[in-house]
């Protein structure tokens, strides 16, 4: 009998990959959904950068099915597959949460976020390329996507500061996140690469008009790369 965590995966899976093609798409959150609107802030990644979804949800979308054909029974794919369903399966909504609440967006994007790293934390040591990359770079980018919402969200309330000085918070955060995660995980550089993906999006994003978050973005690719070398996995 199939282990009723490996269906869920793949449910759950399919409803996350399947959701943008039933909701209307996100593409920030717009004026009328926070009290100082937040339109192209700086530390938003260009929209080129959102194309990595499509590898995103193609690669989530072969491991549940190979977890469940080959490895359905499998109790070290059992440890990481619970948090990543929670993550799923509160990203199936996520889409239509953005749209309707900017708060509750990114409430559930953290845990969003958290799930996911969760689940790369307890990947199994075997098939790596099919889970624990796939999960990582979900993971990479939710780390990124998280902070976005957060300092987007903030200053959208006016919480302490404005969208440049949420900006630097931001990147700051999610730098300390992804060099923690490297240190725990070495044999993760995927989670690396996703998080620097999303940092040269920002510097796009920000050149010719705001050079200190092209520098900080500059100096976060630096500090990702330099962690990932110095925490790497023996060969």
């Amino acid at each position: 009998m199939k282990n009723i965590f490996a269906w869920l995966t793949l449910i759950f899976t399919t409803t996350f990959v399947v959701s943008p093609a039933v909701t209307n798409p996100f593409m920030g959150f717009t004026a009328d959904q926070l009290p100082i609107p937040q339109i192209d802030p700086p530390v938003q990644p260009a929209g080129y950068a959102f194309a990595i979804w499509g590898l995103i949800y193609a690669w989530l979308m072969v491991s549940a099915i190979f977890g469940l054909w080959k490895r359905a029974n499998d109790p070290s794919w059992d440890r990481a597959r619970k948090p990543l369903i929670v993550s799923v399966a509160v990203g199936t909504p996520w889409l239509a949460i953005a749209n309707a609440s900017a708060v509750w967006a990114t409430v559930t994007i953290f845990i969003m976020a958290v799930t996911a790293i969760t689940a790369l934390l307890g990947a199994p040591k075997t098939d790596r390329w099919w889970f624990q990359a796939p999960v990582g770079i979900y993971a990479g980018w939710l780390t990124a996507a998280s902070f976005v919402s957060l300092a987007s969200t903030s200053a959208g309330y006016g919480v302490a500061f404005e969208s440049l000085g949420w900006a630097y918070l931001a990147i700051t955060l999610a730098l300390a996140v992804t060099v923690t995660l490297l240190s725990r995980k070495p044999s993760a550089p995927e989670y690396g690469l996703t998080v620097i993906w999303a940092l040269v999006g920002i510097i796009v994003a920000n050149s010719g008009s705001q050079i200190g978050i092209v520098a900080l973005a500059a100096l976060g690719i630096a500090v990702v790369a330099g962690a990932a070398w110095k925490f790497r996995s023996p060969a």
